[in-house]
């Protein structure tokens, strides 16, 4: 597969739905969704320009990682579980798990209902909902929590981003505007529009240069050891596979709560 892409027999969605698959990610588990990089940090242009570089993420990095460098430093530095259980990390929250899908597909079923039973049998308030590209990236570098990569659709399925079964998703408090479909960058004219563009982004000659490094932080060898911890790539210990022997707990709560937390939490793909 390394070598089809290398000769560009396959595109780059092609190349990361592989992996993904060879990780044990699969689109029948919410917990181990395919995972895709935000690949622009320009989403407020009248027109998107390709050719220019700046409008690209740094793949190299972490997502948040662009503008809160030293904050996660001093967490990982500082940390001590005074147990001495937990190993340190850079990240309490997780780019990948059930809830992030659901957030990001609450406009389609099953999606839509699998939200409101996680929200015990209510949408969630309008202003913590998907509402919005440019206010989404926003937040990403707003908040040192949030560290949420992409889902495949992203890049394929235009009907994600309209509110085609007219939920009633709330109105947002500070502005009152109603949640209906997702606002779109200004250089999208359509949802249609928006994964043509987006799609055409992940398959430019800038992302085909640099994607590797993202995969190396996923997939890769800098996603744990020594390599991880110079990188600032560093998530909680329970979402590494290994990390914890359920086989060897016999406290059948202890257990449960464990697996629900490794379900919840989000997981690291399988190192390839």
């Amino acid at each position: 597969v390394f070598q089809k892409w290398v000769n560009r027999e396959i595109s780059n969605f092609d190349y990361l739905m592989q992996l993904n698959t060879m990780a044990g990610r699969t689109y029948n588990d919410l917990a181990q969704y395919p995972v895709f990089p935000w690949i622009l940090r320009d989403y407020t242009s009248e027109e998107l320009d390709l050719n220019n570089p700046a409008v690209f993420r740094d793949l190299s990095k972490p997502i948040v990682l662009s503008c809160i460098y030293k904050y996660f430093l001093f967490r990982y530095e500082n940390f001590e579980d005074p147990l001495g259980m937990i190993d340190k990390f850079h990240y309490g929250t997780h780019y990948s798990n059930a809830a992030g899908v659901m957030h990001y597909l609450i406009r389609v079923e099953p999606f839509t209902t699998l939200h409101i039973q996680l929200q015990s049998g209510r949408f969630d308030c309008a202003d913590r909902q998907f509402h919005s590209i440019p206010a989404t990236w926003q937040a990403l570098m707003d908040n040192p929590n949030d560290v949420k990569e992409l889902i495949p659709e992203f890049f394929y399925f235009p009907e994600f981003l309209e509110n085609q079964n007219g939920f009633n998703l709330g109105q947002l408090q500070m502005s009152k505007e109603v949640v209906n479909d997702v606002v779109l960058p200004k250089w999208a004219h359509s949802p249609e529009d928006f994964i043509y563009k987006h799609r055409k982004a992940l398959e430019s000659e800038y992302v085909s240069a640099h994607l590797h490094e993202w995969i190396d932080l996923i997939f890769g060898y800098k996603q744990r050891g020594p390599a991880a911890v110079e990188a600032l790539n560093v998530f909680y210990y329970c979402t590494y596979e290994g990390a914890v022997d359920l086989d060897a707990l016999t406290d059948e709560k202890e257990r449960k709560a464990l697996e629900g937390m490794i379900n919840n939490f989000g997981q690291t793909p399988c190192q390839l």
